[in-house]
């Protein structure tokens, strides 16, 4: 008799996520999850095939839930650079908020990425170009429309801009407080203030 699930699969990768985030692949184990998940051992492996599969699929989750639907709802307005301006405000409101000071799975992956086999590596990698992407197309919206100057180097804007969001990602597990990432942020929109 084949085995049967009798918990929400997706709603269990939720709670693995917020232990993979917490800890890291490599520091949580699969007694972690089992707490965090509410399940026996046994039904983590029939449900997931492998703590690694679990973590794929979680990380894949959290970039779609997360980074993809929101980039998605910011490409949608009207005004690029007031895109990137809530982008930014809205990473240090959502930092404050988060008690648990976890950060975001994708750039704590990408912390430890030489460790990661290459699935991993390419998700986490493909992701970050695509935060790039978005930034590089907001700005030149902006330079198609004279919000910003036809010789605006959109390419190193995008790449400093990526490099603004990791940084505030990593300081905000601890290290900086609002004043401190409201700074990092306020420098960065700076690079597209005309």
């Amino acid at each position: 008799m084949p085995w049967e699930k009798d918990f929400d699969v997706e709603e269990a990768v939720d709670l693995a996520m917020g232990v993979f985030k917490a800890k890291g692949y490599k520091a949580t184990s699969i007694t972690d999850l089992s707490h965090a998940m509410k399940l026996n051992k046994g039904s983590i492996y029939n449900a997931y095939g492998s703590k690694k599969a679990l973590f794929l699929r979680a990380l894949d989750k959290y970039d779609r839930e997360k980074r993809r639907a929101m980039l998605t709802k910011l490409s949608a307005m009207e005004d690029p650079l007031e895109a990137i301006r809530l982008l930014f405000t809205g990473l240090v409101e959502e930092s404050m908020t988060d008690q648990t000071q976890s950060g975001c799975l994708l750039v704590n992956t990408a912390l430890d990425l030489p460790n990661h086999d290459e699935d991993v590596q390419k998700l986490v990698k493909e992701a970050m170009e695509d935060f790039e992407n978005f930034f590089f197309h907001q700005l030149e919206k902006a330079v198609e429309s004279g919000a910003l100057p036809k010789s605006f180097d959109m390419k190193s804007t995008a790449a400093a801009l990526l490099s603004y969001i990791v940084s505030i990602r990593v300081l905000a597990r601890g290290v900086f407080d609002r004043d401190g990432l409201t700074t990092l942020s306020n420098q960065a929109l700076k690079l597209i203030t005309p």
